[in-house]
């Protein structure tokens, strides 16, 4: 208390050496993640209202190369990161003891949503014309001729 006496001397820790796994929820923290490449693998739950918020997410994980995921559940996701629901996750860093696991998990998905997207993606049309449009056709046939 007075000003004579011992200093405490602080205790210096030493750095981590290994760095925390880190998981990234919300959308607006899984965009900057995704933007700026740190992203490991992003999940996205099916159920999110309104849709917009996260309708824009595959095509950006495309477009980064990072391989993500659409879950059954939002509450499932928000378990993850001890609250109720969540839209969206994103994992950066991971232990090394799970490190093996985890790029099984990741090539998975890759095969499942990443490779896939051209057989998934919806194609309108598909040249099924109708009865109408069939004779419209027939017609500018007969007149070339």
């Amino acid at each position: 208390r007075g000003k004579g006496g011992k200093k405490k001397e602080k205790e210096k820790r030493a750095p981590a050496t290994t760095k925390r796994p880190q998981v990234y929820s919300g959308i607006q923290r899984v965009t900057r993640v995704i933007e700026t490449k740190r992203a490991k693998l992003v999940l996205i739950a099916h159920d999110v209202d309104p849709l917009e918020v996260v309708i824009f997410l595959p095509a950006l994980c495309r477009k980064m190369e990072i391989p993500y995921a659409i879950v059954k559940d939002k509450s499932l996701l928000g378990k993850l990161v001890n609250r109720k629901t969540c839209a969206c996750i994103a994992f950066t860093q991971l232990n090394p003891q799970d490190k093996p696991a985890f790029d099984k998990l990741v090539e998975s998905v890759k095969k499942t949503f990443n490779d896939r997207f051209d057989d998934i993606k919806r194609k309108w049309g598909g040249m099924r014309l109708s009865k109408k449009a069939k004779q419209k056709l027939a017609s500018k046939k007969k007149r070339r001729n």
